[in-house]
């Protein structure tokens, strides 16, 4: 697993690289789009990301023009992060990639072979994620 992993990472970089980006930002740019628009800290938090890494995630998207930092209307002290329409085609242009590279990696298998696999991995996610909570909810008593 740990080795198909690598070959996995390295074809999606390779893509990333391409358009000048990196995984971490498809990872920024992705939780975005399922989240919304939110504030640098929480979506540090939530990609389990050290705060000045993120920051340095995000302006690298401003700069290339795929996000923007907003203040919330209501609360003009709060700044939200949040893709532009420009992220937001670019998001579905890394996705094609996504799915291309994903096509490279199982072309080998058939499309009941691709759905046995893509089911057997979610038990296996679904096991560890499940332990995973077990061990923080011991730490937490």
């Amino acid at each position: 697993m740990y080795t198909m992993g690598k070959a996995a990472r390295r074809r999606l970089s390779e893509k990333l690289t391409a358009r000048g980006l990196r995984l971490w930002h498809l990872t920024a740019m992705a939780m975005m789009a399922d989240l919304g628009p939110q504030p640098k800290g929480t979506l540090a938090s939530r990609l389990d990301m050290n705060a000045s890494d993120l920051g340095r995630t995000v302006n690298d998207l401003i700069k290339a023009g795929h996000a923007e930092c907003v203040r919330r209307p209501g609360d003009r002290r709060h700044v939200h992060v949040q893709l532009t329409p420009e992220g937001w085609s670019a998001l579905d242009s890394l996705n094609a990639d996504v799915a291309s590279a994903d096509d490279d990696l199982l072309a080998p298998l058939s499309e009941a072979e691709r759905d046995q696999l893509g089911s057997l991995l979610r038990r296996v996610y679904t096991h560890m994620d499940s332990a995973a909570s077990s061990v923080a909810q011991e730490a937490r008593v």
